[in-house]
């Protein structure tokens, strides 16, 4: 006998979904392409907050690390782990400017792949010439494996030049699709090698972290491959003639982890409107004696104790994410100008 469905009607978009009893309400919501606001899907970031009006849900575990106890008690629930026990409305955050984006799926070919580091690919995808993909500085793609898996990757280029498609791999240990990247001691296990002619399918564009421009000065905070969407965005900015002010923190643990800081460097150089700093978790003794030590956000917070004349888009791990929610707004930033793409580097799985 299979599961009961029940009726989800999504405000303030205007939508009925039927979404099965183990289904999350998220997952049901993007197969529909209603794009809601999202990022990590595995319930760390709370971007798919959404506020419960009627009804019942239940989480296959404990309440969502990024949901609050004050926010449950307020009726918030995370709409990427959330299972409906009835027939729900939910109110869920509008974002004009990427609600009309059509998410397509679409073939492509790997046109070039470039390391960038030991465990961190460049990937290059070639769409068929009569497609293109619209999309926003920030968002991300999903490639689409077998058996219903995918991984989720953030578009580095920015949409003005994306004839190819680039994005930043980091290889994850049990990871099928990142292993056939690095070809060189890739287990035979996981698969056919991917090289460059190899035949994919992008699921995209998806995401609501995106960049806005605003009368504030801009500060972008990456953590490790969070540099790729945030590489997007400053491109954007600055390749496009805008003067804002903006202020980029790379964190990681080891000076070979900062791939593309020499690319980095020569945008400040060119661009004075750019600053940049990078700061190592996991400094060696060397790098220790020229190179800033610490938590990234923790550097931010040193070099800007007042928040509150700032915006801030921030991509990486979930810990970080979840410090800068935490520690941010007690600084004057409000929650409006903060925006996050948290990420875990897993390995492959359905879209949940």
């Amino acid at each position: 006998m299979s599961p009961p469905e029940h009726q989800v009607r999504v405000e303030p978009h205007g939508r009925t979904l039927c979404v099965g009893a183990a289904q999350p309400v998220l997952e049901v919501a993007l197969a529909a392409g209603l794009n809601l606001p999202h990022s990590c899907k595995s319930g760390h970031c709370g971007s798919c907050r959404a506020r419960l009006v009627r009804g019942e849900i239940r989480y296959p575990g404990a309440r969502p690390a990024g949901l609050t106890a004050a926010e449950e008690r307020s009726g918030q629930v995370l709409l990427c782990q959330a299972r409906a026990l009835s027939d729900l409305t939910v109110e869920a955050r509008l974002i004009a400017d990427v609600a009309d984006v059509e998410i397509k799926t679409l073939p492509c070919r790997i046109a070039a792949l470039t390391p960038l580091a030991p465990d961190v690919m460049q990937l290059l995808l070639r769409l068929p010439a009569v497609e293109r993909l619209r999309f926003q500085p920030g968002q991300y793609l999903d490639v689409l494996l077998d058996e219903g898996r995918r991984r989720s990757f953030s578009i580095a280029c920015p949409p003005h030049d994306s004839g190819l498609l680039e994005l930043h791999v980091r290889r994850v240990s049990g990871g099928g699709f990142t292993e056939r990247l690095f070809t060189a001691d890739a287990p035979p296990t996981v698969g056919p090698l991917l090289t460059v002619g190899s035949l994919l399918r992008i699921e995209g564009p998806i995401g609501q972290f995106v960049y806005r421009e605003g009368p504030h000065p801009a500060l972008m905070i990456a953590g490790g491959t969070g540099f790729a969407p945030l590489k997007s965005m400053l491109r954007h900015a600055l390749e496009r003639g805008g003067r804002r002010a903006l202020h980029l923190y790379w964190g990681a643990r080891h000076e070979r982890d900062l791939y593309e800081e020499a690319v980095v460097l020569g945008w400040a150089r060119r661009h004075p409107q750019l600053t940049f700093k990078a700061v190592l978790s996991e400094p060696s003794p060397a790098e220790a004696a020229h190179r800033r030590g610490g938590w990234v956000h923790e550097a931010v917070l040193a070099d800007h104790p007042d928040l509150s004349g700032l915006e801030v888009y921030a991509a990486g791990p979930p810990a970080m994410i979840e410090a800068i929610r935490s520690s941010f707004p007690r600084h004057g930033l409000s929650a409006e100008r903060l925006h996050f793409d948290s990420f875990d580097y897993a390995p492959d799985v359905a879209r949940r």
